[in-house]
C-alpha cells in the first residue's frame, strides 16, 4: 500500500467523495485539460491464470485524452505538426506524472514517458499513451561473461546480480555507480578500471573476478548492507580478487581504491584493499591499505610482494568508536617520469553520521623499500572481515588531492537510488547470453526465476523473488466488502489451476570444465607512438567467454601461458619495455578490442624479441555443454482427489544447479497443489493506495459468503472528467480453502462397473431353448447381456 495519512483515510471512508487529480506533462500541469484517463498495471505471466504463483514483469501504461485550451483545439496544440512551443509537451519521450486522490490529498498513480500521441482532427481530442520506467530500459542488453565460474566450479554471479547490472546499464542504480565508465579518447579523464557492486555476485561490471571463494565461505546479505546488498564473510579474512579492464602503469597517475562497508556486521576488525603490480622477472609490487576498526588505524604499505616495504599510518578514533556504514578508500599519487616512483598516499573516509575524514597526504619519502619500479596493474584484492559493497578503482582520479571535495568523493548529485532488489537467487556458474532490450532480458529472468519486476508509482524499480507469494499473509493491507467497496465479484475455481506434480529443468554445470578456445597470434607489429593510443580488434566466437587485458611480457622471465603482449623499443625486437604502455580491453558483440596507450616518451612496437608480432590472445570456453536435468516435487494427497496434474517449467539457462531447481519446483507445487480460487475482475471503489502485490481481505456477506485473503496482481483505473474513477482489481487467492474431504460422498469410479460383466452366448442359449422362448420373456438386449 502507498503511504497515507488521516486526511486521505477519512476521505476514503466518508459517504461522499470529492475526487482530485493532477496530470503533468513536461513538468507542466495539464489536469484541467484531461477529458479522461486510464492506468493499467498487471503482471505479465505465462503461469496458469488461477495459480497462486506470480512471475514476470509489470509495466504500467497510462492513456490520456487531452482537450485544447483558450479556444484553441487540442490537435492544433498537441499533434505531431503542432508548433513546438505547445506540441513538445506531448511529444514521444516527454515526462508524464499523474496523481489521483480525494479532498485535495493525492497519491502518485503513474510516472513515465510518452510513447505515442494521436490527434483526432474531427474533434477536440488528442490521445496520449505513456509507459512507466520500462521505457528507460529499451537499450540493448548485454552481460559480462567471465570464465572463472567454470574454471573454478564456483558461482560467479546470481540472477539477482544480472538484473542489477541490466538496471545499471539503463541508468537505474542501487548503489554509487562507476565514477568514470566511459573511456576518454584523449586518455586524460578519469577512468573506472574496476567496478564490482557485490550485489549477489563477484562478477564485475568493469573488470573480471580472479579469485572466487567457495560458497560456504560467505553470504549475500541485504539487512544492514550499506546500500542494497553486501558480501558477508562467514569467517574473518575472506579474500576476493579481480583483474582490471585496464592495466595502468607505474610510474603513472593518481588512482583511487574504495568501497563501502558496515563495520557493525563483522567477523573481525579489518578490511584490506590491495593493488598488485606486475614487474619484470616475475616479481610483483603492491600498494595496500588496511583499515582497522578496533584501533581506528589506517595503515598503507608500498613495497614488494613477499619482500621489503615502506609503511605509513594515520589514526581516526571515530573509525573505532562509530559502528555502521563507512565509505573507505585511499588515493595513491604515483606520478613520475623516472624508472621508479615512491608513491604518496591519502586515506579518505566517510563516517556513518556523514562526517568526512581525510588523512594528510604522506610526505615525500626516501625509503627505497617503498619504491615501485616500472610495472602494470595486475589485480585488485579485497580481504575483509566485514560486510562489503561497491568496490571500485579509478585511474586518473583527481590531480589536486588537497582540493578533492567531499561532494566528489561521495558523488553527490550524480546519482539517486532508483531500485530495490530481493535476496540473491539462482547462482550462476556461467552467465547466460542475453539479447533484445534490457527490459526483455529482465522479463526473461523474472519468468525463469519465478520473480516479479515492476516500477511502482514513484518510479522506483522493484525486484521480488519467488518467496514473495509463498508465505500466506496474516494481516491484509486493505479490507474490501460487498457492503461498501465491491460493486461486482466473480469467484471461480478450475482444475487447470491445480498442479500437483511440478518439474523444473536445470543445467548441471558440476562436471563442466573450461578449455582453451581460439588462440590468436597477431603477426602485425603495431606501433604505439609516445603519448598516443592504438586500438586493435579481434573476432571471438559467441560461446567464448570474456577475458582480461593481456599481461605485458618481458625478456627476463617470459610468460608461458595466457594472453600476453610484449612491447619492444624497435620494430625488429629491441629491448622489452615494462611500465610504459597501459593495456585495456573491452568486448563489443563479436569483437574484443585491445587499446594500447603509450605513457612513455618513445615509440614502442608490439613485437617479440626475435622480431615477430607479439599480441597473443587465448580465449577460454566451456569444455562441454552442461547436462540437462530436472527436479520434481509432487503431492500425493492432491493427486488422490484431482489426479496427477503436471506442470513442466520451461527449460532455462538461468537455473544451473539442483538446489535452485528444487526451490523453484517446490515453490510451484506450493502454489498449485490445490486449485486456487480466482477472483476475477473485482470492481471496487477507487482507492489510490492500492499497489500490485498488496494483500487484501475480500468479504462477501451477500453472495458467496466469502471471507478470504487475496493478492492484487492487476489494477485498472479509469476516469472521465467530472466523474469518480472506476477501479477494477484482478485478485488471486493467497491460499486454497482447504483440502477436499468428500464427506458423505462415494464418488463414482472413472470406469463403469458394468464394463466386462457380460453374459457369454453359451449361457444365454443354455437358459432359452429357442429364440421364441427368449422373445416371450420380453427381456431388453442390455439386460440380457449384463448380469443383474
Amino acid at each position: 500500500m502507498q503511504p497515507s495519512d488521516e486526511v486521505l483515510d477519512a476521505a476514503l471512508a466518508a459517504p461522499q467523495r470529492d475526487v482530485a487529480q493532477s496530470t503533468r506533462l513536461g513538468g507542466r500541469e495539464l489536469g484541467p485539460q484531461v477529458q479522461s484517463w486510464k492506468v493499467e498495471r498487471a503482471y505479465n505471466t505465462d503461469l496458469p491464470e488461477a495459480m497462486r504463483a506470480v512471475s514476470g514483469s509489470a509495466s504500467a501504461q497510462l492513456e490520456l485524452q487531452l482537450s485544447g485550451a483558450d479556444g484553441v483545439p487540442a490537435p492544433r496544440m498537441y499533434s505531431a505538426w503542432a508548433d513546438r512551443a505547445t506540441g513538445d509537451v506531448a511529444r514521444p519521450g516527454q515526462s508524464v506524472v499523474h496523481s489521483a486522490g480525494l479532498t485535495g490529498r493525492m497519491l502518485p498513480a503513474f510516472r513515465g514517458t510518452v510513447r505515442s500521441r494521436s490527434a483526432d482532427s474531427g474533434s477536440d481530442t488528442v490521445t496520449v499513451q505513456a509507459l512507466d520506467g520500462a521505457e528507460r530500459l529499451r537499450g540493448p542488453a548485454s552481460l559480462p561473461r567471465p570464465y572463472h565460474g567454470v574454471l573454478y566450479g564456483r558461482p560467479v554471479a546470481t540472477a539477482t546480480w544480472c538484473v542489477d547490472e541490466l538496471l545499471r546499464q539503463g541508468g537505474i542504480h542501487t548503489c554509487p555507480p562507476p565514477r568514470a565508465p566511459e573511456l576518454d579518447k584523449e586518455d586524460a579523464d578519469p577512468f573506472t578500471v574496476l567496478y564490482a557492486s557485490l550485489h549477489g555476485g563477484f562478477n564485475a561490471s568493469y573488470g573480471q573476478p580472479e579469485t572466487v571463494p567457495a560458497p560456504s565461505a560467505y553470504d549475500w546479505v541485504r539487512e544492514g548492507a550499506p546500500f542494497e546488498m553486501a558480501l558477508m564473510p562467514k569467517e574473518a579474512g575472506l579474500t576476493v580478487s579481480w583483474m582490471p579492464r585496464s592495466r595502468f602503469v607505474l610510474p603513472g597517475s593518481i588512482f583511487q581504491v574504495e568501497c563501502w562497508v558496515n563495520t557493525a556486521l563483522s567477523r573481525g576488525s579489518k578490511l584490506e584493499l590491495k593493488t598488485v603490480f606486475d614487474r619484470s622477472a616475475g616479481a610483483s609490487g603492491h600498494l595496500t591499505a588496511v583499515f582497522d576498526t578496533s584501533s581506528g588505524a589506517v595503515t598503507i604499505t608500498s613495497g614488494t610482494v613477499g619482500g621489503t616495504s615502506g609503511t605509513w599510518t594515520w589514526n581516526f578514533p571515530k573509525l573505532a568508536s562509530a559502528k555502521g556504514r563507512w565509505h573507505l578508500g585511499f588515493m595513491a599519487d604515483a606520478t613520475g617520469t623516472g624508472t621508479s616512483v615512491i608513491p604518496s598516499f591519502q586515506p579518505r573516509l566517510t563516517a556513518p553520521d556523514g562526517g568526512y575524514l581525510v588523512g594528510g597526504k604522506s610526505a615525500s619519502s626516501t625509503n627505497t623499500n617503498a619504491a615501485q619500479p616500472q610495472s602494470e596493474l595486475n589485480r585488485v584484492d579485497v580481504i575483509t572481515d566485514m560486510a562489503v559493497e561497491c568496490v571500485q578503482v579509478t585511474d586518473r582520479i583527481w590531480t589536486d588531492t588537497a582540493g578533492y571535495p567531499a561532494e566528489e568523493w561521495e558523488q553527490r548529485g550524480r546519482w539517486s537510488k532508483g531500485a530495490a532488489l530481493d535476496e540473491a537467487a539462482l547462482p550462476l556458474y556461467d552467465v547466460p547470453k542475453v539479447s533484445g532490450s534490457l527490459w526483455e532480458a529482465i522479463t526473461e529472468i523474472a519468468r525463469a526465476s519465478m520473480s516479479t519486476a515492476e516500477f511502482d508509482e514513484f518510479g522506483v524499480f522493484r525486484w521480488r523473488g519467488p518467496k514473495r507469494f509463498q508465505t500466506t499473509p496474516t494481516e491484509p493491507d486493505l479490507t474490501l466488502t460487498t457492503l461498501r467497496d465491491i460493486a461486482s465479484l466473480t469467484v471461480g475455481e478450475e482444475i487447470d489451476a491445480c498442479r500437483n506434480y511440478c518439474e523444473q529443468p536445470y543445467k548441471d554445470w558440476s562436471k563442466v570444465t573450461s578449455v582453451l578456445g581460439t588462440v590468436v597470434d597477431d603477426p602485425t607489429k603495431w606501433e604505439i607512438p609516445p603519448g598516443g593510443s592504438r586500438e586493435v580488434s579481434y573476432a571471438v566466437a559467441e560461446d567464448e567467454n570474456d577475458f582480461g587485458p593481456p599481461v605485458v611480457d618481458d625478456d627476463v622471465t617470459p610468460i608461458k601461458g595466457g594472453s600476453k603482449v610484449r612491447f619492444g623499443t624497435a620494430v625488429t625486437g629491441g629491448k622489452a619495455v615494462k611500465g610504459a604502455v597501459t593495456v585495456s580491453t573491452r568486448r563489443q558483440g563479436p569483437l574484443v578490442i585491445l587499446r594500447f596507450t603509450n605513457r612513455g616518451t618513445a615509440a614502442v612496437w608490439t613485437v617479440t624479441k626475435d622480431g615477430k608480432g607479439s599480441v597473443h590472445l587465448e580465449t577460454i570456453k566451456s569444455g562441454a555443454e552442461p547436462k540437462q536435468r530436472s527436479y520434481a516435487w509432487f503431492n500425493t494427497d492432491s493427486q488422490k482427489y484431482y489426479g496427477k496434474q503436471q506442470y513442466l517449467a520451461e527449460a532455462s539457462d538461468w537455473v544451473q544447479d539442483r538446489p535452485s531447481a528444487s526451490d523453484l519446483s517446490f515453490a510451484m507445487l506450493d502454489a498449485g497443489r490445490y486449485p486456487m480460487p480466482l477472483l476475477g475482475e473485482v470492481e471496487v471503489l477507487h482507492d489510490p493506495r492500492v499497489q500490485l502485490g498488496d494483500a487484501v481481505r475480500v468479504v462477501d456477506s451477500a453472495g458467496a459468503a466469502l471471507d478470504t485473503l487475496a493478492w492484487v496482481v492487476g489494477i485498472r483505473t479509469t476516469a472521465t472528467a467530472g466523474s469518480a474513477p472506476q477501479q477494477v482489481l484482478t485478485l488471486r487467492g493467497a491460499s486454497w480453502t482447504s483440502p477436499p474431504r468428500d464427506e458423505g460422498l462415494v464418488p463414482d469410479p472413472p470406469l463403469d462397473p458394468n464394463v466386462g460383466r457380460q453374459r457369454p452366448y453359451t449361457e444365454v442359449t443354455a437358459a432359452y431353448d429357442t429364440l421364441a422362448d427368449l422373445l416371450a420373456k420380453g427381456i431388453p438386449y442390455r439386460a440380457l447381456k449384463q448380469y443383474g
